[in-house]
Formats: C-alpha cells, structure tokens, sequence
C-alpha cells in the first residue's frame, strides 16, 4: 500500500510537468519555468507580428519611443541638422537596423512665429532633412513611409515666441514593409538571438547596506 502510494505521487509529479526531467526538486522546477517565459518573449513577439501586425505596430511604437529618444531639435527658421541632433538621429539609425521589415515615418513641426504657409514648408524640409541623414546611416528610404508636415500646428509649448522646443522633428514607427512576409528569416533571426541572450542577463539588486526672414 504505502509503496503504491509512493509511486502514485511520483506519477502525478511527473504528468505535472512532463517536459522536465525527473527528479528535480520544485524549487527547481520553478526556476527552469522562469527561463522558459522570458526567453519565450522574443518568438512570442515575431508570431504576434505575424498574425496581429497592428498590435505589433502598436507594441513596437512604443518601444521605439521607450529606448531611443524620437525627437531632434532646430535652430530658428533652419532645417540645418545640430551635431546634438546627428546624435539622436545616430541612435535612431541604430535601433532601425535591427528591425529591417519595420516602416517609420517623420513628422516635421515648427514654432508658431511667421505664416502657416511658410511653416508648413520648413517642416517639410525639416523632416526631409531627418530622412536624407537617416538615409547615409544605411536606412533605406523605402522604409520612410511618409514626410508629413505639421508645420505649426502641434506645439509643444504654446506660445508666438521663438522655441526650440518646438522646432522639432519626431520619427515614429508606422506598420510593417509591403510585402514583408514577416518570417523567421536569418537576418530577424539574429534579433531574436540578441533577445534571448539579454532576457539570461539575471537583474542585479543592492541590498540596503550597499529670426529668419521668410518666417517662423
């Protein structure tokens, strides 16, 4: 009876996790399950693009504007590009490549100083601007899906004075490459590779001892 017994619980813990090995202790157990979900998250995120691509947009959006800063700056009445802004747009440029079947788009403003006419135009040259730079990063102007101008018609501070603040151009992720089958390609592969080995990276705890003449 008591050896019945025995065996039947090693049956149950068996069929309860029947992918693991026999013999590990739960503790154990527990800690492979972990591993499992977080390197899960990068082949969850490819079959989520494959069959939702508009929620991967959306995830993917938000992403972009987490861990790259989307937004570059101008000088008054210019769509000349800063060094500080060559080095946003560097970043940009860097977190693009891996992501080879993503679209972006660029979205040109300005402040609220001289004609909506002309502004809408310096926008445009700013955001032209932005892609040509994108362009000599290696990103390739098919994946810029749009140039849109708001000219001054989105501050970010609401004021007819001069702002840098709102002299501004933001890229923004917008869908996915027409056509892209969206596979497991080699090239996504490697993203995908990147990401596993990032989620293996265990988190590490301190305990509590340790002007211009036309317009703008």
């Amino acid at each position: 009876m008591k050896t019945t017994l025995i065996l039947g619980l090693a049956a149950l813990t068996v069929a309860g996790c029947s992918n693991r090995p026999a013999g590990m202790f739960p503790d154990e157990i527990a800690a492979a399950q972990a591993v499992d979900a977080q390197f899960g998250a990068a082949t969850a995120a490819n079959i989520q693009a494959m069959t939702n691509p508009q929620q991967a947009t959306d995830a993917l959006a938000v992403r972009f504007a987490t861990e790259v800063e989307s937004t570059v700056t101008f000088p008054f009445n210019s769509s000349v590009l800063t060094p500080q802004a060559q080095a946003v747009l560097q970043q940009q440029a860097n977190w693009i490549r891996q992501f080879p079947e993503i679209r972006f788009r660029v979205y040109g403003h300005t402040d609220l100083v001289g004609s909506a006419a002309y502004n809408e135009r310096l926008g445009r040259d700013r955001a032209n601007a932005v892609v040509a730079y994108l362009a000599t990063q290696g990103i390739s102007r098919n994946r810029l899906e749009a140039l849109v101008s708001f000219g001054e018609t989105r501050p970010v501070v609401a004021t007819q004075q001069p702002e840098m603040r709102n002299r501004r151009t933001v890229t923004e992720v917008s869908g996915f490459v027409a056509g892209s089958p969206m596979l497991l390609n080699g090239k996504y592969a490697q993203v995908v590779f990147r990401e596993y080995v990032l989620s293996a990276v265990p988190t590490t705890e301190i305990s509590a001892t340790e002007g211009g003449a036309g317009g703008e």
